[in-house]
């Protein structure tokens, strides 16, 4: 029977819906905590350090930044379901490390640990493995979704999480549902039938010399560092002030409950009038700006919970914005044959952020004082305002993807000079041995037609 290229098969929507909720359930393990952790952490032996709180509260993000690519790489060469199931057992691990900690060391070595278990890159190869590629962008986004989904489920179920059962359960929690998600790998997403290297989705280390010299996804990569820099800061100091201002840490989900859905419904606006109307530069740059303003607003109404509410839904809108349009500008901006090494170096970054963030969030705190936190975000903010200045406007295109029959090199040589002349075409790869052709196609004027044809007669 004929498979129908316009929709998933079966086989193709359990294996998306599965991985992107394993993916899913390990970022809601890292989030979890983070409207809870600094409060909690105060009693603890050690705790008295802010510096000390914020490496707990970040130290997932060092190993996850070191070990991101290579664990890709390792699923090449090993499997992705094995690279996998070693990480769920790591990130179980350092759960119950930490749960059972009884001084925050001991839940930084929990942290670290979490942050070992770094699978992201061996999901998206095997997404990338169990999904023809006209459908590959549908399953990588359903993983995108599901991420943005999980944070904000995280900030309202956490406080309510704190109260039941405590931190350390919130801990020994994440660290069983990990072990339950290696069921769903064993039994619920299908073997691949082939498991080879993806250049849209895997880094290549022929390609990050090129992906690390280029300007324009330097200044995207520092901005994927600043904004989750920005964010666990945030953490590190806006529990304190909803406590200060008398709502007591287990009420915090009235907070962000509707923060968190306000700001979903803001940042579809923004984002359609970026994609659709090609305004990707304008509505990118006034998103960090509007970062900065929610910063400083933080900082002048942080005596009312309803100023920290109204600052953090200006924050959120941004912070939604803001990642989503990240990952399209590089998809945009780095060439076909490195996106996958680009978004790569781009994920890294972002964990590198999150460490950075957590950890000098706190030692400023300590040493300066709440009003230093929200000043060090309004300057990060402010620095990478100048670098987005100067990216040039990305072009109005979008990346389709083709299968095709396994070509030799000639062959995909000559197809890919041939879809390049398409009407509409931007730039065209083919990958012979990966059976796939992938365009990058202007918004506007794409003839569609032509390419299909083409690859029907290949």
């Amino acid at each position: 029977m004929q498979e129908n290229k316009d929709s998933m098969t079966p086989a193709e929507r359990r294996a998306s819906v599965g991985l992107a909720g394993i993916y899913g359930l390990r970022m809601l393990g890292l989030f979890i905590i983070l409207p809870i952790f600094a409060i909690y952490a105060q009693q603890l032996p050690g705790g008295e350090s802010h510096t000390l709180i914020g490496v707990a509260l970040g130290a997932y993000g060092l190993t996850q930044a070191i070990l991101q690519i290579p664990a890709g790489w390792l699923s090449d060469r090993y499997g992705r379901k094995p690279v996998i199931y070693a990480g769920l057992i790591l990130f179980a691990i350092g759960s119950f490390i930490a749960a059972s900690a009884d001084s925050i060391y001991g839940i930084i070595f929990g942290r670290v640990i979490q942050g070992a278990g770094a699978l992201n890159a061996a999901v998206m190869a095997l997404t990338a493995d169990l999904t023809r590629e006209e459908h590959r962008t549908k399953a990588m986004a359903m993983i995108g979704i599901t991420i943005g989904i999980t944070f904000s489920i995280s900030l309202v179920l956490s406080p309510l999480l704190y109260k039941l059962i405590g931190v350390p359960g919130i801990f020994a929690m994440t660290g069983v549902l990990a072990l339950g998600a290696m069921a769903v790998v064993a039994f619920v997403i299908p073997n691949p039938a082939i498991t080879r290297f993806h250049s849209d989705t895997e880094a290549s280390t022929k390609k990050l010399g090129a992906v690390l010299r280029n300007p324009d996804l330097l200044r995207l990569d520092f901005g994927i560092f600043s904004l989750h820099a920005i964010l666990m800061s945030v953490f590190m100091q806006v529990p304190f002030v909803l406590k200060r201002d008398g709502l007591e840490t287990t009420q915090h989900w009235q907070v962000y409950l509707p923060v968190m859905l306000i700001a979903f419904a803001l940042m579809v606006p923004p984002i359609v009038i970026a994609e659709k109307k090609a305004k990707m530069k304008q509505v990118f740059v006034g998103a960090v700006g509007l970062a900065a303003l929610a910063q400083l607003s933080l900082m002048l109404f942080q005596n009312s919970v309803w100023g920290v509410a109204f600052a953090l839904l200006i924050f959120f809108t941004s912070f939604n914005v803001l990642e989503a349009t990240l990952p399209s500008l590089i998809s945009k901006i780095a060439p076909l044959d490195a996106k996958g090494t680009a978004m790569g170096v781009y994920s890294s970054v972002q964990f590198l952020g999150a460490f950075f963030g957590a950890a000098a969030g706190g030692f400023i705190l300590q040493n300066w004082g709440g009003d230093a936190v929200f000043g060090f975000a309004i300057g990060l903010l402010l620095l990478w305002l100048l670098v987005a200045f100067g990216m040039k406007p990305p072009a109005a295109v979008r990346t389709k993807m083709y299968h095709l029959p396994d070509l030799d090199v000639t062959n995909a040589a000559a197809m890919q000079q041939k879809l390049a002349q398409v009407q509409g075409v931007r730039e065209a790869m083919v990958v012979g041995v990966e059976g796939m052709a992938c365009l990058k196609v202007e918004m506007q004027g794409f003839d569609e037609a032509a390419v299909e044809q083409l690859i029907k007669g290949a």
